[in-house]
């Protein structure tokens, strides 16, 4: 019998590369946590954020020249490529806040963001399970309830921040750390959001296939 895969390319390598892509944006996700917890130690730079960035700008390379030479996949090409995209904006938009908390280190070392680490690091728990399923050809629901729990994290994290901007707002007397916090919030809410997005993409994938 004719292997298909043989004659139009191996499928899977498109999983393989999304999932590779989901993990570096729980690692650059967990590396985040642990700079927002301990701001100030020197051992921390920005070497890890970015070198996880580039790792996941290769992958979407990858996921790129794969679909130049691959006539028949199994997902859509545009849904890997939408899924590809969804994922590597997290890392990137992680790597932004790591290079403003190690600018202002000192200044944002008293501040406490477990709650924020405690939602971007679910999110992207989720984002990895999500995408790693996702050739197991999940039934629809499952991937619902997954998505669902993220969508219900980023509005756990809306609430948040608008949380810490008031007791910022009402409390806070140094304009400077007013405006540093502001911006780190802003941000650290959009990595749940980039979550979020990848989540949904996921979800049409499966819904499009059911």
């Amino acid at each position: 019998m004719i292997s298909f895969q043989k004659i139009f390319g191996k499928t899977d390598v498109f999983y393989d590369l999304l999932e590779a892509s989901a993990a570096q944006a729980r690692q650059s996700v967990q590396s985040l946590n642990k700079l927002l917890s301990q701001p100030a130690d020197p051992s921390l730079n920005i070497d890890a954020f970015s070198a996880t960035r580039r790792e996941d700008k290769k992958i979407t390379r990858q996921i790129d020249e794969a679909l130049c030479k691959t006539f028949v996949t199994e997902l859509e090409r545009e849904d890997i490529e939408a899924l590809a995209n969804a994922l590597y904006k997290i890392p990137k938009t992680v790597e932004k806040i790591a290079e403003r908390v190690l600018i202002c280190r000192e200044r944002v070392a008293g501040t406490d963001f477990s709650a924020q680490i405690k939602h971007m690091g679910a999110a992207a728990d989720i984002v990895v399970t999500i995408v790693t399923e996702l050739r197991q050809k999940l039934h629809l629901e499952r991937v619902k309830s997954l998505n669902e729990q993220i969508q219900q994290i980023e509005g756990d994290a809306d609430k948040l921040m608008l949380d810490c901007l008031r007791r910022l707002y009402t409390a806070e007397k140094d304009a400077v750390l007013i405006v540093i916090l502001k911006d780190l919030y802003d941000l650290i809410e959009k990595v749940v959001d980039r979550c979020r997005d990848a989540g949904n993409v996921v979800a049409h994938i499966v819904l499009k296939n059911s």
